[in-house]
């Protein structure tokens, strides 16, 4: 049986998955990734919502109320060490994208807001890059859109890579409940991508009363959608597990709180 939280991914095809707030049950994290041939086109008018569009691999050309930006595009696998090509653009606008060279596509959104918002390009090269954990909880960040970047209304999105036989969000953490600084409220939508692609990982989906814990296995290209609780991940010997997370909530700050149970790992190793 397939988990209610888990949006699998169509193998063949221009829409590789899908996820609404409507299919989700929530307010505001919308998600899709699409596969575009060299010269396909995608049309997009944002409307009431802001829209990060991350290049996950190829080459675009952007264009927002015909304004050009681009080719755009720095890598052919997300599993390059090398941060995407990104554009933001809020509310209210009409974006195409055509595809330079075979691409895949990530759309990002969230509500807008009522304050005057511009489009950017974001840089790969401004996008902060970082190392969490140690050991077996290694894994390799990069910021495309943080909490502390003013650019979004509502939008965080950022790219995690888990090597082989790593966890990761681990000690398992949550953010589902509007309580800074302890604590803050994000929806938060995980795009697998595993490498080599005929693998999988693990993600469970948790509360503390257990109302919510479920499993699911992920393969490549599916999504896990978290409406709260922890949310770990785990990639299994063998295959390295990349994920864009996109987060947005009542209010754009990232606070996470440890499950306790699970924070002891935490502390200083007596030698």
């Amino acid at each position: 049986m397939v988990s209610r939280l888990l949006a699998k991914a169509a193998p063949e095809g221009r829409e590789i998955v899908s996820v609404t707030p409507e299919r989700a049950g929530w307010t505001y994290v919308g998600f899709q990734a699409l596969r575009l041939q060299a010269q396909e086109s995608e049309t997009v008018d944002t409307g009431a919502r802001e829209l990060c569009l991350v290049v996950l691999t190829g080459t675009v050309t952007v264009t927002v109320d015909g304004v050009r930006y681009g080719p755009m595009g720095t890598r052919n696998s997300v599993f390059d060490p090398q941060s995407p090509a990104a554009v933001y653009v809020p509310g209210g606008k009409h974006v195409e994208v055509v595809a330079d060279t075979s691409a895949e596509l990530a759309l990002c959104t969230a509500p807008c807001d009522r304050q005057a918002r511009e489009v950017r390009v974001i840089d790969p090269g401004t996008m902060r890059r970082s190392t969490r954990g140690k050991g077996s909880n290694t894994r390799y960040i990069c910021d495309i859109l943080p909490h502390d970047d003013p650019t979004a209304a509502h939008l965080l999105v950022v790219e995690v890579m888990t090597p082989a036989g790593h966890s990761s969000s681990y000690p398992p953490h949550k953010h589902d409940r509007e309580q800074p600084p302890v604590e803050t409220q994000l929806e938060e939508t995980y795009y697998h991508r595993i490498n080599p692609p005929q693998g999988f990982g693990f993600q469970r989906v948790y509360t503390d009363d257990r109302s919510l814990d479920e499993a699911c296995a992920v393969e490549n290209h599916d999504v896990v959608m978290v409406p709260k609780g922890y949310h770990p991940v785990v990639a299994p010997h063998g295959y390295d597990l990349y994920y864009l997370n996109v987060m947005a909530g009542p209010n754009r700050f990232w606070v996470f709180k440890n499950d306790p149970a699970h924070e002891w790992m935490l502390a200083p190793q007596s030698i």
